[in-house]
């Protein structure tokens, strides 16, 4: 019998061991296979990837990677590619997309062989495949690399920081590996509207985050007996405020999927959620206090795997596309 969602996230944190069969599960029940054909479809992406991130949020960050390598497939593989892909995943394989540059050391493709690695590659030492941007003397190229053939050295203890451990997000190299195939043409990787588009999955997770502080605050004062206290009582209403608004920006950059301000709406919900989730981190710190930093309360886990993930890159420049787009009147307040 094939587990619900809730049954699978409800069992809570999985074991590493256990990471890429979870990751496999949840995906058998996301009807959506490859990109959004409209904004119905893609709201079905988020709201799944918005309920794991609310119970957790590394497993999130690795889901999202598996759903955005398998839609890269799907949008520029042959069909070849596209065959097997689906044939792994419907197997239990898992995927994500490697590409935030290793300094000094890009991952390339010289004589065939891949050689160079790959900096913040979550979930590595977990997928069974991986999606990654490689230098060639054409230019740069994306390419599915066959972890189990061509395992790369991973830097296990680069990623000390104080949350999202369970992510396994690590530093990968390759000295002459050659299980890998070109995906693609030259530059589809951060080709548009997909590549600022998609942020819209990671600002879901985001969202979902700030969701499971709210949960994990009204559960504590529940359970303390303080849910009365007038001063609590505002600052879950905050919360609660915090979290829906939050929610809302997704849903309704989701519903701007075929509008032609769709990669500035998007950037919008980026920059808004975002100030959302400062607001819910320090509120639910006000909440409950030092015990909610307690490693053994799950607030804990919550507040700094949200910290981690939030770090997403160029904010500012997040910030300089909504303020030029509502310059150009390509944005604008409305109802």
């Amino acid at each position: 019998m094939i587990e619900t969602v809730d049954t699978v996230l409800a069992k809570g944190p999985p074991a590493a061991e256990a990471l890429r069969e979870t990751i496999a599960t949840l995906y058998r029940h996301l009807p959506v296979r490859g990109d959004a054909a409209d904004a119905d479809e893609l709201l079905t992406i988020l709201r799944l990837l918005y309920r794991i991130a609310r119970a957790d949020l590394p497993l999130a960050r690795l889901f999202e990677g598996h759903v955005d390598a398998l839609q890269i497939v799907s949008r520029y593989g042959d069909a070849d590619m596209r065959a097997k892909a689906a044939d792994i995943a419907a197997s239990g394989g898992a995927f994500g997309v490697w590409n935030a540059a290793l300094p000094d050391e890009p991952l390339r493709v010289t004589d065939g062989v891949l050689l160079g690695g790959k900096s913040f590659a979550s979930g590595a030492g977990i997928l069974t495949h991986a999606l990654a941007g490689a230098d060639t003397p054409d230019g740069n190229r994306l390419v599915l690399i066959d972890l189990a053939a061509s395992a790369p050295d991973i830097d296990h203890d680069w990623w000390r920081v104080v949350g999202m451990q369970r992510s396994q997000t690590h530093v990968v190299r390759w000295h002459g590996a050659t299980g890998f195939r070109f995906i693609g043409q030259v530059g589809d990787y951060a080709r548009e509207p997909y590549f600022s588009g998609g942020a819209l999955r990671f600002v879901a997770c985001h969202a979902g985050g700030i969701a499971a502080l709210f949960d994990h605050v009204r559960d504590h004062l529940n359970a303390t007996a303080r849910a009365g206290d007038p001063y609590q009582t505002a600052r879950l209403a905050d919360l609660h405020i915090a979290a829906q608004s939050a929610a809302s920006w997704v849903r309704n950059a989701a519903m701007s999927w075929a509008a032609p301000n769709h990669i500035e709406q998007v950037a919008a919900a980026r920059v808004a959620v975002a100030a959302h989730a400062d607001q819910a981190l320090s509120l639910a710190q006000q909440a409950i206090g030092v015990s909610g930093m307690f490693t053994a309360h799950p607030l804990s886990a919550a507040l700094t795997d949200l910290m981690v993930y939030l770090r997403q890159p160029a904010p500012d420049a997040q910030h300089s596309r909504v303020g030029k787009a509502a310059a150009a009147g390509t944005l604008a307040p409305e109802l």
